[in-house]
């Protein structure tokens, strides 16, 4: 999609801070962190939501979650928790409508928040 966001940022049209890249997804810092540790997990190909992915070829969402996991290994968060995150759909908060996983932690994650 041209008007994507996160589609130019896998064109390399916009720079992002990458911190793991496998053949099928990317993983970069998000702009506006929410915890210590607050990385976006998105499939190359675009899907606009969690349905969507859930719905592309078999293996795919595998990849976007052993990504997800990869990223907390790498930023030291596996063993102490860490949360996987997908809105999908305005109501829910998404406001980039190519799926992407939030993979949060490095501090106390309770839920619900408060």
């Amino acid at each position: 999609m041209t008007d994507c966001l996160f589609c130019k940022i896998v064109a390399k049209e916009i720079p992002a801070t990458v911190v793991l890249e496998t053949e099928r997804a990317l993983a970069f810092r998000d702009v506006n962190p929410q915890a210590p540790t607050h990385v976006l997990v998105i499939p190359k190909e675009h899907h606009r939501d969690a349905a969507a992915l859930a719905a592309a070829d078999d293996g795919l969402a595998d990849d976007v979650l052993a990504a997800c996991h990869a990223v907390a290994v790498q930023e030291g968060v596996a063993d102490t928790g860490y949360r996987v995150v997908f809105n999908t759909g305005p109501g829910a908060g998404q406001t980039v409508f190519h799926v992407h996983a939030h993979v949060l932690g490095g501090r106390g994650l309770t839920w619900p928040p408060g």
